[in-house]
């Protein structure tokens, strides 16, 4: 999409419902006001559901973070140790600790919550844990086997760590966290806003207030970086990103991170669940054209699942995915597909034709939709686009509607990808990730990876484990992620997450 005039960007932001600020040369930010806008909806508050924004925006805590290696770091524990057999992690926690309302982080507090989010429907839900009590004044948690990812599990946005009064019942009736901020007012599923917590036990934010805003429009979060109305903008369109970089109120960060564009197939659907389709749909796709023309980075065409971001996940002797019509329409006719009325494919009577869900969250996942359904045509493939709400895909997945999905997969909310993978691609598949596949090969490997801790050994199974999925296609994908964020240069010290786990506003401060 053109980039609007200037003159137009507050139509866009009324259009949009957001606030309508004065023109840059008199908009003045409120004094101590950190404003971060994203696209991501606040859709409650259990960490399951939304612990995504309110570990970002630093109010609510996990056991254990990680640093941008996605190494483990300090976070409410301040040290662990795991016995001999390497069943048992202790957890020691901070001892000043507080949460928001005041009463201390304690190790029954802890555990408690650990405990509630291991018994929902998640994450947690997959550890192999056998016991997570309080012990001692310190947290423990015992494995049925060996589990080398616990600590990155951990590090999890749905592991936040809730005070006992958060709760009525298993619900989650307040957010009360134990982070440096703490919340002053939510109105979900838009608005956020925090104040700096002074009990707080590690060092005082130099910044006193913080915002969140969900601007679901591409093109209203850069307008809004551009007048001067965020100091944090997040997930930019490409085509916005020359423009911002030529704006002087901002510095704009891209990086490539672990996620990865691609296309979620239905593979119990008749259409896909051949592996011959599913490779012949992924030789129609002209990623190269795509990550050049639309995403402007042509170092983003995905030649397997993983990106090179993902060193020790990606395997550069696996055969790059390509483009190749005429082997997408060798494989299509030897699954009996035959060309029919207006060149699409035909079998039994019935064409090969579906629709693809996706979401402009991501700005860029309708254009590349539109694109792909130009292409898949060219080898006969009827597809439509259905540019949706983005919970429309995990819901299609459970109720069994979905038939496709384009959509952006981040494999770094876990630290270890290991976490994502046993969600994506374990025997009942995931929301985001398999539908209608799986492998016991593959869950055999990923359930080893867990037990494992020679490196070599890992290194082998991790490369099995991304052959098996280059060679299935369960997901196909398209184009690996940049990351593009817009900082203003009011604010000094702020050092993107590649991983995304936080916006570290807390160890950022204004400039000059």
């Amino acid at each position: 999409m053109p980039s609007a005039p200037l003159s137009r960007r507050p139509l866009l932001l009324a259009a949009a419902g957001l606030p309508v600020l004065p023109r840059p040369a008199a908009a003045q930010p409120a004094a101590d006001l950190f404003r971060v806008v994203t696209s991501q909806e606040i859709n409650g508050l259990d960490p399951a559901r939304s612990g995504y924004v309110f570990t970002r925006m630093q109010v609510l805590e996990t056991l254990v973070g990680a640093d941008d290696g996605g190494l483990a770091v300090p976070q409410l524990a301040r040290a662990w140790t795991l016995s001999e057999d390497r069943l048992t992690w202790r957890f020691a926690l901070r001892e000043g600790a507080r949460f928001h309302d005041g009463t201390p982080v304690t190790a029954v507090a802890v555990a408690a919550a650990l405990e509630r989010a291991r018994g929902q429907s998640g994450l947690l839900g997959t550890l192999p844990a056998e016991r997570i009590a309080a012990d001692d004044g310190a947290v423990l948690v015992r494995t049925s086997r060996p589990f080398a990812p616990l600590l990155a599990f951990l590090a999890h946005y749905s592991a936040g760590i809730l005070a006992p009064a958060a709760f009525e019942g298993q619900a989650v009736r307040e957010m009360i966290g134990s982070g440096p901020y703490k919340v002053s007012r939510l109105l979900p599923p838009q608005r956020l806003e925090a104040a700096r917590w002074e009990r707080w036990d590690g060092p005082a934010p130099a910044i006193g207030r913080v915002s969140y805003l969900a601007a679901g429009r591409g093109e209203t979060r850069a307008a809004m970086a551009e007048g001067g109305q965020a100091e944090l903008v997040a997930q930019l369109a490409p085509e916005t990103v020359e423009r911002l970089r030529r704006n002087p109120r901002v510095a704009v960060d891209v990086r490539a991170i672990p996620r990865t564009r691609l296309i979620k197939l239905n593979c119990a659907s008749p259409l896909f669940r051949d592996v011959r389709a599913r490779h012949a749909l992924s030789l129609a796709l002209d990623r190269q054209g795509m990550a050049a023309a639309l995403l402007r980075s042509p170092a983003s065409t995905a030649t397997q699942l993983f990106p090179p971001a993902m060193a020790e996940w990606h395997v550069p002797a696996l055969p790059p995915l390509r483009r190749d019509l005429p082997e997408a329409r060798r494989l299509l006719a030897e699954l009996g597909w035959q060309p029919g009325p207006e060149g699409i494919l035909h079998r039994e009577g019935r064409p090969f034709a579906f629709t693809l869900r996706t979401f402009s969250d991501r700005p860029e996942l309708p254009g590349l939709a539109t694109a792909m359904q130009a292409q898949l045509r060219e080898a006969g493939i009827d597809m439509a686009v259905a540019v949706v709400n983005s919970g429309e895909i995990p819901a299609g997945h459970r109720d069994g509607t979905l038939e496709a999905a384009l959509m952006a997969r981040n494999f770094s909310l876990v630290p270890d990808p290991l976490g994502t993978m046993l969600q994506d691609y374990g025997p009942e598949g995931g929301d985001w990730g398999a539908m209608g596949w799986s492998s016991p090969a593959l869950n055999g490997v990923l359930e080893r990876l867990g037990a494992v801790a020679d490196p070599a050994e890992r290194a082998a199974l991790r490369g099995r484990a991304s052959a098996i999925l280059h060679e299935e296609l369960p997901v196909i994908p398209v184009s690996w992620f940049d990351l593009a964020t817009a900082v203003s240069r009011r604010v000094a010290g702020l050092a993107v997450d590649p991983l995304e786990l936080s916006f570290r506003i807390a160890g950022a401060r204004w400039a000059g």
